[in-house]
């Protein structure tokens, strides 16, 4: 079983910064893709960032240009890099992997296996 452990969040102002990095357990399985999802209060999960096994990086269009997500393959563990942060990305990220999806599914919560617990990033104005 596959665990996985986000850390970096926290409260930042409007045009700020914050790093979230994933960490799988020991015994984790060669993924396919592992992204980045994020939820808000009385909203739908949504996609972020995801990365496929070829290193080729997606993106949701609300981030594009603004986060860049990255692996490092001798730690094996997930970054997602948030810069020129707004309001409306305050929500609860989850890091996840996929280890059997297509790639015309990586942006659907649906096809990854495996999350993480969550980590609150918080944007004031």
């Amino acid at each position: 079983q596959v665990q996985l452990v986000e850390s970096g969040g926290g409260l930042v102002q409007a045009g700020g910064s914050l790093r979230l990095s994933c960490t799988p357990s020991e015994r984790a399985v060669s993924s396919r893709a592992m992204g980045w999802f994020r939820q808000a209060p009385g909203k739908e999960r949504e996609f972020v960032a995801a990365m496929w096994s070829s290193g080729n990086s997606y993106y949701g269009e609300s981030v594009k240009g603004r986060f860049t997500i990255s692996r490092d393959n001798a730690k094996k563990t997930l970054s997602l890099q948030m810069n020129t942060l707004k309001p409306e990305d305050t929500a609860v990220y989850f890091c996840a992997w996929g280890t059997s999806l297509i790639l015309s599914s990586i942006t659907r919560a649906a096809s990854y296996n495996y999350w993480g617990q969550g980590t609150q990033v918080t944007v004031s104005s």
